[in-house]
């Protein structure tokens, strides 16, 4: 089943210290009442006492609430990735009951924990039937595991944004008698303690160690496997994951990728996650059959968009662009923009170089107003409006011939150019790596990638 969204840009979740996480526990099982590391009971020693904490037991039972507040299902499990080398385990996201049916959510899908449950950033979750995954570790059987630290009874999870933005397990709550005697509740241990509980099995192990690659070195690595463990990695993949690596590969061989998945609805699934441009690029070099099957699966607002995008030559600016720039109405603080170039999710090129417009601002946008490039907005006061710093107003048109608009952009030192119709609205913009990718030769990544290090 997918572990993904149809949502491309997210901000960071945000970890709310769950200190009222408490009134829900696993059927037959006392978790001590530990409620988060800096109220451990009994004085229970804390491995980091500065981090906020998440009690995996005290989820349970807690509502999901979407951007507004209201309540969509309740939380029934925390699924959790197996460690791989020094790193700890990864948290994936929340197995969620919805009416009848168990769904999966992925953490990058989450704007809060707090004690009131789990919120939704926004946007769509994906309704499949949740199935466990291979490797894969519900933290609802780890209860009861007795380790030589103690019997666990909660395992803790923490947001950490230096861990390439990652919730992580932390610790765990463990009992042993005399623990209980002396403190009244579970001392809270490393997770170094209980290592074993998340050591993966061979075949988990080898996925383990491929899913942490960069995109680029797993396209690599992918293209050596074997097609049995190549469709095992994919299965474990989630959507953004697999996207990420999609647009590593030739395109030939991503369609070869997304015909091997279990369904048309994973591969339309995976195909949102993508980049706009990559996406319409895979489109082009499918069977119109094909193609057209994949965008009728695909959501409304993301299906039209690349319709539109294929509309153009790829060999041109309309071909090359992403129709999904930064943009920001004039009167938008530069304080509001930084925060969102900040986004780690962005790519370099992306972030480096926002676009002014009037509304609408979704493209195609209101009139075009002007560029500005990240480094001037470090400069400017934050409560200034971005329409007084812009520095460009050049744009070019959507027919304008690849070899041209890569002269246009060496010519003017730009990472970024806008992209813009006849009555002057913004339709998107062009960034140098996609004027690379289209220039140089056929097989270039792969050269790339092994002359690398």
């Amino acid at each position: 089943m997918p572990r993904g969204a149809a949502i491309r840009w997210r901000p960071p979740p945000v970890c709310t210290p769950p200190a009222a996480l408490g009134a829900s526990t696993p059927t037959g099982l006392d978790n001590g009442h530990v409620t988060s590391t800096a109220g451990a009971p009994g004085g229970a020693t804390v491995p980091d006492p500065q981090e906020a904490q998440v009690f995996t037991a005290r989820l349970t039972g807690r509502p999901l609430l979407d951007s507004s507040g209201r309540a969509l299902g309740r939380v029934r499990d925390v699924v959790i990735w197996p460690v791989a080398g020094a790193e700890p385990p990864r948290a994936l996201g929340l197995v969620v009951q919805l009416r009848r049916r168990l769904i999966f959510v992925p953490f990058g899908r989450i704007r809060e924990v707090s004690a009131e449950g789990a919120q939704l950033l926004g946007g769509t979750v994906d309704l499949d039937p949740f199935t466990q995954r291979t490797g894969e570790i519900l933290a609802s059987s780890l209860y009861g595991r007795r380790t030589g630290s103690g019997t666990v009874a909660d395992v803790a999870i923490a947001h950490r944004e230096l861990a390439r933005d990652r919730w992580q397990v932390t610790a765990l709550a463990v009992t042993t008698r005399g623990r209980v005697l002396r403190s009244g509740g579970p001392a809270v241990v490393p997770w170094e303690e209980c290592r074993e509980l998340f050591e993966p099995g061979p075949l988990a192990e080898q996925l383990t160690s491929l899913r942490e690659m960069a995109p680029a070195d797993l396209a690599s690595a992918f293209e050596a496997l074997p097609q049995a463990r190549r469709s095992q990695l994919a299965a474990t993949l989630d959507d953004e994951e697999l996207a990420d690596l999609l647009e590593e590969m030739p395109e030939q061989d991503q369609i070869r990728l997304l015909n091997s998945l279990d369904s048309i609805e994973r591969s339309a699934d995976v195909v949102e996650e993508m980049e706009p441009d990559d996406a319409a690029d895979l489109l082009g070099e499918m069977p119109p059959e094909q193609r057209e099957r994949l965008l009728t699966a695909m959501q409304a607002v993301q299906a039209e968009e690349l319709r539109r995008l294929l509309r153009y030559d790829k060999a041109t600016a309309g071909g090359l662009m992403t129709s999904q720039p930064l943009v920001f109405a004039p009167d938008t603080p530069v304080a509001e923009v930084l925060a969102r170039v900040r986004d780690r999710d962005l790519p370099a090129t992306t972030a480096a170089q926002v676009y002014v417009c009037e509304p609408p601002m979704l493209t195609p946008t209101g009139r075009y107003l002007g560029s500005v490039g990240f480094q001037r907005l470090l400069r400017r006061a934050p409560s200034i409006p971005i329409g007084e710093c812009i520095e460009a107003r050049i744009f070019v048109k959507p027919e304008l011939p690849e070899r041209e608009l890569a002269a246009r952009l060496a010519a003017y030192n730009f990472i970024g150019v806008a992209v813009c119709d006849s009555a002057g609205r913004l339709v998107g913009a062009v960034t140098v790596d996609d004027v690379l990718d289209r220039l140089l030769p056929v097989g270039w990544r792969r050269t790339g990638r092994a002359g690398g290090g």
